[in-house]
């Protein structure tokens, strides 16, 4: 495939503003993941104080009727959407609704019949689930199977019930780190009751609208944007160990899993997101704006390390869990962020508060090889680097 190079339009007060000199050795990594893996479209951006200076789109958003992927090109962000919830909670905690001290059965009751080994369900606070150390399970479905008749997530909050009493949890909450989707789902529970609006209203209306992220919505596209909607494939061998790109569709619905997995939106609202997390003023935004949103003291509180996120490094580790935000240490400097895992659909996002640098990137296919997931890494890697220059 061809790949696109784009350098944003810039205005005149933003000359000055420049791609870093390593940008074009990440283009490069970046589209010889694209090649090596098969996907079929990609983008990503890197910003400076809230910027846009540099973009790279490459690949199709529907191959099979050839349509291009471009700056309109819109994906699914999966789990980078859990921070759009724990933003909700932290809005909820400034004022004065809830603490984050407060224990989870008190909103989720539900989850006292699930198998705890510890007996210790009512010590669980919505701290534990922002930080991924309440001890629930990671996946959020027990199929997988790719029968016809299996969901893609479950639809309802019944069905999400009435597994809690077959299953349990996995270590002692609060001990140590591990990611848990359906947390999320629990956190969500907690935004519903205290406001009465459901999970994506009450995003819409307090994230997204006074942030101007227009083009965002969860679930099934709306009609004026189905033209701009990327499909999402796999990468799967076929009974010969031949590998074939198979075509997933434009649409899938996450179901009740939304809160932890439904953000769908064109990299231009990933980088608005993004000056908003870099507190980096924009046409048609302010501090002032940035705080009714979410203050940045709440920000500070978010992004301090907890767990280690590798039980193998913790002695001396570089990536920690903080209030649903990874914290990375690379050459001494804080990076932050989250990365988005879902349908054939990856992302990540990554910004240095310190120096106002961001790195977004969204690929729309997924290939299933152990090889593919390394490749992925060091393109996560690259993108690291360009954030800790100067």
């Amino acid at each position: 495939m061809r790949p696109l190079l784009l350098l944003a339009a810039l205005a005149p007060s933003l000359a000055a503003a420049q791609a870093p000199a390593a940008w074009p050795s990440f283009t490069r990594a970046f589209a010889a993941y694209v090649d090596s893996d098969k996907v079929v479209g990609a983008g990503t951006v890197f910003l400076k104080n809230g910027r846009v200076v540099a973009r790279y789109d490459t690949g199709f958003a529907d191959r099979s009727a050839n349509v291009r992927v471009d700056d309109q090109s819109i994906y699914h962000w999966g789990s980078i959407t859990k921070t759009l919830t724990a933003i909700s909670i932290m809005q909820l905690r400034d004022r004065g609704k809830l603490s984050l001290d407060d224990k989870i059965v008190r909103y989720v009751p539900e989850l006292r019949t699930m198998h705890d080994p510890y007996g210790m369900m009512d010590s669980i606070t919505l701290r534990m689930l922002l930080s991924h150390t309440a001890g629930f399970q990671n996946g959020t479905w027990p199929y997988g199977n790719d029968k016809p008749w299996e969901p893609f997530e479950p639809t309802t909050w019944n069905q999400l019930v009435a597994m809690m009493p077959y299953q349990e949890l996995v270590f002692k909450p609060g001990s140590r780190y591990g990611y848990s989707n359906p947390g999320f789902i629990y956190l969500a529970r907690v935004i519903e009751q205290i406001t009465g609006d459901p999970w994506e209203a009450y995003v819409q209306k307090n994230i997204f609208a006074p942030l101007e992220l227009n083009r965002s919505y969860f679930r099934a596209t709306p009609y004026f944007l189905a033209e701009h909607r990327s499909h999402n494939y796999y990468v799967r061998k076929d009974s010969s160990g031949k590998e074939q790109v198979v075509d997933n569709g434009a649409d899938f619905d996450p179901g009740i899993t939304s809160p932890n997995g439904a953000w769908n939106a064109p990299l231009g609202d990933l980088a608005k997101y993004t000056a908003f997390l870099t507190n980096a003023v924009v046409p048609g935004m302010s501090r002032e704006r940035y705080d009714i949103v979410l203050k940045r003291s709440s920000f500070e509180e978010m992004w301090k390390p907890g767990k280690p996120m590798s039980q193998s490094y913790e002695s001396a580790p570089d990536q920690w869990m903080g209030l649903s935000f990874f914290v990375i240490d690379r050459d001494g400097q804080r990076i932050l962020g989250h990365t988005g895992s879902q349908a054939g659909f990856r992302s990540f996002l990554f910004f240095n508060p310190a120096n106002g640098s961001a790195v977004i990137a969204v690929f729309n296919t997924t290939n299933s090889s152990s090889s593919a997931s390394a490749a992925n890494r060091r393109v996560q890697d690259a993108a690291l680097a360009l954030l800790t220059r100067p």
